[in-house]
């Protein structure tokens, strides 16, 4: 005989249930929808700030100059939002919608994306249509990847298995307690890739203050590359960025990076992959000459290059 469920008596489903849906009802408020006036698509976005700042992906407004925003307590209306800065190499976007009752910008609540967990359970959240918020889940695969190449959200990205729909870029990826630890940007090899929460606010504080963010280009194409054991001991390192093309007229070419170089350091700091060589270009060593060290035939090799300012 089966036995009877007693009245009243929940089980773990249905609690775990309700966490979710308590969840989704915090951070909902906080998510817009987003529509650049020259992108073809529409995304979604977050609002950061009481004053009507919001966060979303570059690619989501594209070239535009403006945006239109729609929240989710009153999706009869939209709002025009200015473009205040883009940064297209770490695909994030700060707009600032005015004129909005203050009561309509509920900022997210910020997590810590520097102390996250592979396993741990995430939320990602959308509202691509202007109207009720979705919501998908997963667990964290990676907690700080770097994917290397020149594509956006490259970086030290956040890596889960929450699978992603059309329209989530621009939307937070939240923790279980609903506090943003990253921002969704891509649906990558059946993988959800986040931009991590810290680097977000780095990017957003530079894009308030000066509309952009400088960095610093080489101009050479390359991969991680596991280093030969007496250069390991002698860079006191296990990895390094083999060159894999040089463009010309670039500092990298007048510098004479070749193909098949091992770039282990820059300005005497370990370079071991793409996201360490990235964190070093910044505006600082733009225009200043620069000690870039490398492999080459075994042999460590210093030459001198004078990083230009990146452009997309």
């Amino acid at each position: 005989m089966s036995k009877t469920v007693e009245t009243g008596k929940r089980n773990a489903l249905e609690e775990f249930s309700d966490a979710l849906k308590e969840t989704v009802e915090k951070v909902s408020p906080s998510v817009v929808q987003v529509s650049g006036t020259r992108s073809r698509g529409q995304g979604s976005g977050v609002v950061w700030s009481s004053e009507g700042y919001i966060v979303t992906n570059s690619h989501v407004v594209g070239r535009s100059d403006e945006a239109e925003i729609t929240f989710p307590s009153d999706n009869s209306k939209s709002y025009k939002a200015k473009i205040v800065g883009q940064d297209r190499f770490s695909d994030v976007a700060l707009l600032k919608v005015d004129g909005v009752d203050k009561s309509k910008l509920r900022p997210v609540e910020l997590g810590d994306s520097s102390d996250l967990s592979v396993g741990q359970f995430v939320l990602a959240l959308a509202n691509p249509f202007g109207q009720k918020v979705g919501a998908t889940f997963g667990i964290i695969t990676n907690t700080s990847v770097s994917m290397g190449g020149r594509m956006p959200w490259s970086d030290n990205v956040i890596v889960t298995d929450a699978k992603l729909n059309p329209g989530y870029s621009g939307g937070p990826l939240v923790d279980s307690s609903g506090r943003m630890i990253g921002m969704n940007a891509a649906y990558f090899a059946n993988r959800g890739i986040a931009i991590p929460a810290k680097s977000l606010s780095e990017t957003v504080s530079g894009l308030s203050s000066e509309g952009s963010v400088k960095r610093g280009y080489l101009g050479f194409v390359s991969d991680t590359i596991e280093l030969p054991e007496e250069a390991a001991e002698e860079v006191k390192q296990e990895e390094g960025l083999i060159v894999l093309s040089v463009e010309s007229g670039t500092p990298a070419k007048k510098a004479g990076l070749a193909v098949g170089d091992i770039v282990v350091k820059l300005d005497s700091k370990p370079v071991r992959n793409f996201y360490d060589l990235r964190k070093l270009l910044t505006s600082k060593v733009i225009g200043k000459p620069t000690t870039i060290s490398v492999l080459r035939a075994e042999k460590l090799t210093d030459l001198t290059v004078t990083p230009t300012e990146a452009t997309w």
